[in-house]
């Protein structure tokens, strides 16, 4: 007899859902990297804020749409423990932008009022 001849499941070339998971981490990591060392120096001589983090946190948002796009993916295709983790990750996302925003608002607000107090960029 004659069987068609297919890729088995642990192949180097089928990609399960299930290992989606740790680019969301390596992705945070990398962005929020990124903002922590736009404020890195080392050099004393220099006064370095930070930038703003409204960047990043769009950044971060698309992350968290993307682990939400991964979950329902994976509820289509049934894998529960990918939609929970990957929901999870989303929802963690959000809190994460939503207290982001909060801060760099509450940074902003104050540095118009008081534009030269410290951490404000015109506090040289």
């Amino acid at each position: 007899m004659d069987f068609p001849v297919g890729t088995p499941a642990w192949a180097p070339t089928s990609v399960p859902v299930a290992d989606w998971g740790s680019w969301n981490w390596a992705a945070l990591v990398v962005i929020f990297g990124f903002w922590w060392l736009s404020a890195f120096n080392l050099d004393q001589a220099w006064t370095v804020t930070a930038d703003p983090l409204w960047n990043h946190l769009i950044a971060a948002g698309a992350v968290g749409a993307v682990a939400l796009v991964a979950a329902v993916i994976a509820a289509r295709v049934g894998a529960v423990v990918t939609v929970a983790t990957q929901g999870l990750m989303a929802a963690l996302v959000c809190l994460i932008v939503i207290g982001g925003s909060v801060a760099q608002s509450h940074e902003d607000q104050r540095c118009r009022e008081t534009p030269t107090a410290p951490r404000c960029r015109g506090a040289h």
